[in-house]
């Protein structure tokens, strides 16, 4: 016979489980909580001297239409990135590690201010972190 505690206890668990998001997408907040994080990269990384260089010539509009895209896609979402892979993307600016460093920064700053929870902020960066190879030195 289950002890009330024994129900209070698994009930708990079982809310808790039903609390998390299916999907990184979802815990980002879907497509209005992903343009909000991106929105604010692209304003941290426009006021930022070290990042905002890499972009001198880049349609913004574009870029953001492709970002998001890139990390709706990572993230579990309903996209489909068709832009070119990392390396070609990265190839011929070299990119130094502490510039990718605080690209990353920037975006975990981006998504605590979005209040991403951080075990969603923490799956969306494991998920981008195989990527530095291409990224980094091209």
């Amino acid at each position: 016979m289950w002890s009330l505690v024994s129900v209070i206890l698994l009930l708990s668990l079982l809310s808790a489980c039903s609390s998390q998001p299916a999907t990184v997408y979802e815990g980002l907040g879907g497509e209005p909580g992903l343009a909000a994080v991106v929105d604010n990269l692209l304003e941290r990384m426009a006021k930022d001297e070290q990042i905002v260089r890499y972009f001198q010539d880049t349609d913004i509009a574009l870029f953001r239409e492709g970002l998001t895209e890139h990390l709706c896609d990572v993230a579990d979402g309903p996209c489909e990135y068709g832009g070119d892979d990392m390396k070609a993307t990265h190839r011929g600016l070299n990119i130094t590690q502490a510039d990718f460093d605080r690209l990353v920064q920037l975006l975990i700053y981006a998504m605590q201010e979005e209040g991403i929870p951080i075990a969603v902020r923490n799956d969306l960066l494991k998920r981008l972190a195989p990527m530095y190879g291409d990224v980094v030195y091209q």
